[in-house]
Formats: structure tokens, sequence, C-alpha cells
């Protein structure tokens, strides 16, 4: 077979229709028909995240993840009518969104209308409900991020490369009294601030009709008032110009070696060109570093290289625990050189095609959940253009050789990186 693995297919991507209209308190709603299933899907998406809150008021849009399941104006429990409708519903918050999902049998859409319509029009804001999820999340943050061995990796990575982007802190909040000390009015002002019809995307799809659905959401989010529209204008992170290197020492099994670097904000051409070359270096185990350091030289028990999706410019980082014996040292030069292996020469075709198709693949394995279209639909429509759901592999594609060579000596350039390295006690 040989090379014959790695030649160049295209999967039959269909394209994903569907109707867009904007209701006059500046909602906007996308429907997506599928007949082929019983199922329908509402999604909300808010655009919201970690990264519009107040520096000294982080974690509020996760904790909102949490109050909106504790009660809206005129539901005292969510989940209970939903599942009486045969329905599921789950949400997450990044730094840059909050989305809220539900699916449930076709015919009973209308519950999810009722239900999302009432949480947009307003929580059922108590001290009692606040107390419960601020325990909740409180919880999470020890769980997760205190006493989890390497659970403070990204808080101390975050810090150590944003100097003054609101991604400097993560999702969960910079620290536990920013949560444990949430008033109550504070609560309500970040509700009615962000989580208003003109700052959100609604979209339905499944088992579903565009005239109806048309009716529902008239009459169920047409009342909503609109809110004030929120400008988001947050602080610029400056152009790195010095290396920052990090040493922290904790109870951990294994030393772990953590460098990241900026890369492009998501509509840029960067952006699509470090999204192959983090599979080209560590996206499983036929990639350069899994391939180079964990099975040729052992030098890592397993190594990784990604990026975080950002909105805004983000970091591509590479992560790994060391074997035992290795130094940090060594474990930096040997990533180091191959990152100069990338840099100094072209990728061949069949190296780059072969993360090509595998994207196309990606793509076209998510888009065959009508959970998972929705979703996709939201996001789109949240960064410009619903439309990119169709047209985005053409980026990907168009992408070279040269391209990817160019982009990496310039994001992998020393002055432009952070490195933690964590050292076990």
């Amino acid at each position: 077979m040989g090379n014959d693995l790695f030649c160049t297919f295209f999967l039959t991507l269909d394209m994903i229709l569907y109707d867009r209209f904007v209701l006059d308190n500046g909602l906007r709603v996308l429907v997506h028909e599928d007949p082929s299933t019983p199922m329908a899907v509402l999604n909300i998406m808010y655009d919201v995240g970690a990264r519009d809150e107040n520096p000294e008021k982080t974690g509020f849009a996760h904790l909102f993840e949490h109050l909106m399941f504790g009660g809206s104006v005129h539901i005292p429990d969510y989940d209970e009518p939903l599942q009486r409708a045969g329905g599921e519903n789950n949400a997450y918050t990044t730094n840059d969104i909050t989305n809220y999902y539900c699916q449930l049998p076709a015919e009973n859409i209308e519950t999810a209308f009722w239900l999302e319509s009432d949480r947009m029009l307003g929580l059922a804001f108590s001290e009692k409900s606040l107390t419960v999820q601020k325990k909740v999340v409180i919880e999470e943050f020890k769980e997760h991020y205190i006493n989890k061995p390497y659970g403070d990796v990204w808080h101390k990575m975050r810090e150590l490369a944003y100097t003054r982007h609101p991604y400097r802190w993560m999702t969960i909040g910079k620290e536990l009294s920013h949560v444990e000390n949430a008033h109550i009015d504070d609560v309500k002002h970040f509700f009615f601030k962000h989580y208003r019809p003109l700052n959100a995307i609604l979209v339905v799809a499944g088992n579903v009709k565009l005239e109806n659905i048309k009716r529902l959401a008239d009459k169920w989010f047409g009342n909503i008032p609109m809110g004030d529209k929120y400008e988001r204008n947050l602080p610029k992170e400056p152009q790195q110009t010095a290396a920052r290197q990090s040493e922290v020492y904790a109870n951990v099994p294994l030393d772990a070696f953590i460098k990241t670097w900026h890369m492009g904000a998501r509509l840029d051409k960067g952006y699509y060109v470090m999204d192959l070359a983090t599979e080209i270096l560590g996206g499983g185990g036929s990639s350069r570093l899994y391939q180079s350091l964990v099975k040729e030289k052992q030098l890592f028990s397993g190594i990784d290289c990604h990026h975080f999706g950002s909105t805004d410019n983000g970091l591509v980082a590479i992560e790994g625990k060391l074997v035992k014996g290795v130094s940090l040292e060594t474990a930096a030069k040997a990533v180091e050189e191959e990152i100069e292996k990338i840099q100094a020469s072209l990728v061949t075709e069949t190296e780059l095609q072969k993360v090509k198709n595998k994207t196309e693949s990606i793509i076209a394995f998510e888009d065959m959940g009508v959970m998972s279209r929705a979703n996709s639909l939201a996001m789109y429509e949240l960064l410009g253009d619903a439309q990119l759901m169709n047209t985005e592999l053409q980026r990907y594609q168009a992408i070279t050789a040269e391209d990817l060579q160019q982009t990496c000596k310039e994001v992998f350039r020393s002055e432009n990186s952070n490195t933690l390295l964590y050292h076990s006690k």
C-alpha cells in the first residue's frame, strides 16, 4: 500500500442548509430542518465568556452556567418538565462564549421554547440559589484546580503568557475569593448586561419546520426586552518581545514541561495554519513529537501539541510529562530541536495532505449529529457568518507547505514563548 494510505481524498460534505431571521428585539434565529431524525435541538449561545468579566470579579460567566439551572421567573425547576417531555440538556462556558442546549422529541419542541425563554426573561434570583451554586463552584475550583495534581498549570501559564488581555484568567475564575464574595446585585447586573436577546443566537435544528419555528420564536421570545447592546472593548495584548519562564515545585508524580506561543485569532489565516501545524507536531501516535520524543528518545511518557480555539489571539501549546530521570533541560532542548525542524524545512505534500484529510474527516464526523450542527451554526453566526460552516474547509485546503513554514517561523520564535517547568518534589 505504501503512500496510498495518505493519498488525497475528499469526503462528500453535504451543505448544511439553514434559514435565518431576526426578531424585533434583536434575537438572531437560525433554523436547520432535518426530517431524517425524530428529534429536535434548541441551542442558545450567548456572546459572553470569561473574557468579558471584571478583573476583580472573575468566574461570573461560569457561575451563571450553574445559576441558569436554579430556576427562572415562572419555572422553579428546569430539569423536571424537560425530562417529562423526553428531553435532556446541558451547558458549557468558555473564555469566549456561553452555550445552553437541549434535545427532545421534535413534537415537544415548544417545551424547550417555554423553558429557555423564561430563563432569558429572568432568573429566579435569590440568596438561597446563589449560596447553593457558589458552594458548587467553590468545590469544583478546589477539586479540579487546587487539590488535583497539575491542576494549577493553566492558571499559572495564562498569568505568564498574558499581561493585559482577559485570557489571563481561566473560565472558573482568577481566584476563589471572587466567587466566594459574589453579591446578588453583582450577579443581577451581569445577567441583565449580557443575557439579553440582542446578545444571543437561537438555533433550532432537527425535525422542525421553518414557519412553526418562526411562530414559536415570536410567541416565546418576541416580548423579552432587547437590552442594551454590549460593546466589547477588551484590552489588547501587546506583542511579546522577550521569552518568559517560570518554575513550580509541587507534589506531583512526574516533572512536566509546558510551553506556549501567541498565535492568530479565530478567523486569521494563521489560525488555520497553526491548526494543521499542531496536528503535524502533536496529533496522535504518528505525529512528530510522539514519534521522536516518546517512541525513539523516550524522554516523555506522553506529549501533546494543541491550541485553544480562542476567538481573539490565542495560544498554541506543547505539554508533556517526562520519563523519570530525564531532566527538564534535556526535554526542553529536544522540543526546541523539533520546532527548529518544522521551521527549517518544508513539510512534504504527503504529510500536509494527511493532516488536511484528518481535519476534513473531523469536520464531517462533527456535522453528523444534529446537536453538533446546531452548536456549529450558532458559533459561526457569532463569529460573523453562519455560512462559514459550509466554506471553512476551503481555507484549510488552500494552505501550502510554504504557508506552514512561514507561520511556524513567526509563531515559534523564542521571544514569543512562555515556558513553565513543573518540578515534582
